[in-house]
């Protein structure tokens, strides 16, 4: 259960980055054609170099863990990644952790790096990883996780959302929402 002293800061956070992101969708939406609203799962493109550019940018990235390490997430390059981009005040991110970690944990878990990354407070993520024993490495990435899940696709900065990556580096599918794991299962049949 989350701490009622702590709820109010959660509100505040997610009323903030709320506003933000429909700010920023409105600002775009201003600047663009309309477009159709996009899929709650979006493939990617497969063509030859077309995934560079965010999984680049996922692998530049040193990101304190929750214990405040710095680690560089280049040590992930080829082997297929699951990327889960969280916050401790969502409630679907929440309600998926426990099957991640299993997932993580499980049979699936030795062929594929699951990791989180919140967005939100040094202090909120050591927290809710204390709390929860969340059983894949989990980073705090603050606002610019939103900015590189929006690299990957995610125009609106919703969450959770969720990006599995080829152990060749290559965008396989991502996903905006909760997971549905018995597809989840299916897309990782396929590596």
């Amino acid at each position: 259960m989350i701490n009622p002293k702590h709820m109010r800061a959660y509100i505040v956070v997610a009323l903030v980055f709320a506003a933000a992101g429909a700010y920023i969708g409105y600002q775009k939406k201003q600047k663009e054609q309309p477009a159709a609203a996009p899929a709650a799962t979006v493939t990617t493109s497969a063509q030859p170099g077309a995934d560079a550019g965010p999984v680049a940018a996922l692998f530049s990235q040193t990101l304190p863990d929750a214990q405040g390490r710095q680690i560089a997430l280049s040590q992930y390059k080829g082997k297929p990644m699951l990327v889960n981009f969280w916050a401790p005040w969502c409630g679907p991110c929440v309600r998926e952790m426990p099957e991640l970690s299993a997932l993580a944990a499980g049979e699936e878990g030795k062929k594929l790096q699951v990791i989180g990354i919140g967005i939100d407070s040094p202090s909120n993520i050591t927290e809710f990883n204390d709390k929860y024993k969340i059983s894949y490495p989990v980073f705090v990435a603050g606002m610019s996780g939103t900015d590189l899940s929006r690299q990957f696709g995610n125009a609106q900065g919703g969450l959770p959302f969720t990006v599995l990556i080829g152990a060749d580096g290559k965008i396989l599918k991502t996903y905006l929402g909760q997971l549905k794991f018995d597809q989840l299962r299916k897309d990782l049949a396929t590596l």
